[in-house]
């Protein structure tokens, strides 16, 4: 029996996968342009909507580029200090930090130079560094996965921020979840992450996913666009339901109550966590109301427009709630509704 296609690890790049050419184009040519407009770009989403895929397809497509350093960092550590690491572990950068005559041993990386004092400051220390690379035609993407607001990743901000404003070509390329990025913007001196562009990862393409699910397990185009229509073209979803069906020899019907379990167990119930009693109150009465219309909901609630406006706000901010139909809201997650509407306080 052939290998499942699909999977329901978290950051693991399928075989089966939906990509997203122009959000993935438009990092590249950006970072690869002769005068870039931006150094930065934060992919962001819910959990589940393919921000590490995203991550780890767009720094494969910078490793095969001439002249491209790819870091990857890792969020709970020193950032700057693995940064430096990473850089000087490269026998081939090593031997240009060397030749330049940028002495590292302090920070026991190991590249000591004769007769050169160690440098003791780790920002003037990359900057050395990437300035060596810069000099050789080389450009230097750090890739993190999953950023917050903690001290080492503005720490690592702040610095990245001198280095762009030293003209150094030092590109980051980062994902987080819809909260954790705008705290992390709104922190002291760090607001120049407000004018980085940001990518926000919505629904995959609803036919594409039809086709994929129509080739792998030969059904005819209703059938398949209605596994599509399933999922709410929902990344996660997407990679569950085909798992579950390919396991049920094609049979999608007969897992819908798997997939519900899935996705409630692996994400909502998660996601439910972190939401306020407020939050929560309000969910449930979208999932209650029967055609999605805020006058009611609000009604139902006991609110005013503004009492109840924070709290859409919030919803459609962690990429839970759905606000663009005028006067309406929904949830873009698939049978979130039903979940929601099952939570007892």
């Amino acid at each position: 029996m052939n290998r499942n296609p699909y999977t329901l690890l978290f950051g693991k790049a399928p075989s089966q996968l939906i990509s997203r050419v122009v959000q993935q184009d438009e990092v590249i040519q950006n970072f690869t342009a002769e005068e870039p407009s931006q150094q930065i770009c934060v992919i962001t989403g819910v959990r589940g909507s393919g921000k590490t895929v995203f991550l780890t397809k767009a720094a494969d497509d910078f490793r095969k580029m001439k002249d491209w350093i790819v870091v990857e960092l890792n969020p709970n550590r020193d950032l700057l200090s693995s940064l430096a690491a990473k850089l000087a572990s490269e026998d081939t950068l090593a031997t240009i930090f060397q030749r330049s005559r940028i002495n590292l041993s302090f920070f026991g990386i190991g590249l000591e130079v004769d007769g050169v004092a160690p440098i003791t400051d780790i920002e003037t220390a990359l900057s050395k560094m990437i300035k060596s690379l810069s000099d050789r035609g080389k450009r230097i993407l750090i890739e993190i996965d999953e950023v917050s607001n903690t001290r080492t990743m503005r720490e690592f901000a702040g610095a990245f921020q001198i280095l762009v404003r030293q003209n150094l070509p030092v590109f980051l390329l980062a994902t987080g979840l819809y909260e954790n990025v705008r705290e992390l913007q709104n922190t002291k001196n760090l607001t120049f992450l407000y004018r980085a562009p940001k990518i926000e990862l919505g629904p995959l393409n609803l036919a594409a996913m039809a086709t994929n699910y129509g080739e792998t397990f030969d059904i005819d185009r209703d059938a398949s666009l209605e596994m599509a229509q399933l999922t709410k073209g929902y990344s996660f979803a997407f990679q569950v339901l085909g798992y579950l069906t390919w396991n049920a020899e094609g049979d999608y019907q007969s897992v819908l109550g798997d997939y519900r379990q899935y996705l409630e167990e692996y994400v909502y119930e998660k996601m439910w966590s972190k939401l306020s009693e407020k939050d929560r109150l309000v969910a449930r009465a979208i999932a209650e109301s029967p055609d999605g219309r805020i006058l009611g909901i609000r009604k139902q609630l006991g609110m005013s427009t503004n009492q109840f406006n924070p709290y859409r706000k919030r919803l459609i901010d962690k990429g839970i709630a759905d606000g663009s139909a005028h006067g309406h809201m929904s949830f873009t997650l698939p049978l979130f509704d039903e979940f929601a509407r099952e939570q007892i306080e």
